[in-house]
This record gives structure tokens, sequence and C-alpha cells, in this order.
């Protein structure tokens, strides 16, 4: 099987360091972007497995970037995990209402990422 395409996309450049570290380690390919923008045009451009998305990002936010996403034909079925410090249940329930298909809460446990990304990959390619 090929090696799945994941896309961070994380603004802290050691947290990208830790995630793609991980994900690269557990055998996915990583592409990485800084910025919403860049995000979304990565993600048009190699249609990834799964979005790991910030949420605090300098000028498109991940929720503005997460809705661009969702409104073009190409990705708008790409799982996009959002990726945030803000822990409470509100945060939770606004951006699962806000359309992310799941949620990683910074520090990022290893563990709980790799296995989230591996679902989400294996339901992607039906299996």
């Amino acid at each position: 099987m090929d090696k799945q395409l994941v896309l961070v996309v994380e603004d802290n450049e050691t947290n990208m360091r830790l995630v793609r570290r991980v994900l690269e380690f557990r055998g996915f390919r990583t592409m990485a972007a800084t910025t919403g923008e860049e995000g979304v045009a990565l993600a048009v451009a190699h249609q990834p497995a799964v979005v790991l998305m910030d949420v605090q990002l300098p000028g498109m936010d991940g929720v503005e970037a997460l809705s661009e996403l969702r409104s073009q034909p190409g990705t708008k079925d790409i799982p996009v995990v959002a990726l945030t410090a803000f822990a409470l249940k509100q945060d939770r329930e606004r951006l699962a209402q806000a359309g992310f298909d799941a949620y990683l809460s910074k520090p990022v446990d290893v563990n709980e990422l790799s296995a989230q990304v591996q679902r989400f990959c294996e339901a992607r390619l039906g299996t």
C-alpha cells in the first residue's frame, strides 16, 4: 500500500516538527503549510488523505481554511482534524459545528495523533 499523504497546517515550528516526525515514523508521508492560504492551495493541488489544521493561524485561520476546503469539489470530502490549544468542551463543540471531522488538543498525544490519522486513512481507502 502506498504511504498516505497527510497535510499539516501549523504555524508553530516546534509543533510542526513533532507532528511530522511522529507521522513519518509511523509510515505516513507529510506535507507542511504554515498559513491557511498555503494549506488550502496544497490541499487542492495534492489531495492529501487527511489534513491536520491548526485553528489559530496568521491571516486565514483554521476555521476559514476549513470553510474554503469544504466549498471546493476536490477537497470537500477530505477529513480535516483541528489542532488546538483550546481544550474546553464548548471549544470542541464549536469546532465540530464549524465542520471539523475530529479534534486533537495541544500538546498533541502522539499515540492519539497516529491512531486518528490511521483511522481516517483506512476509512478513505475503504479498509
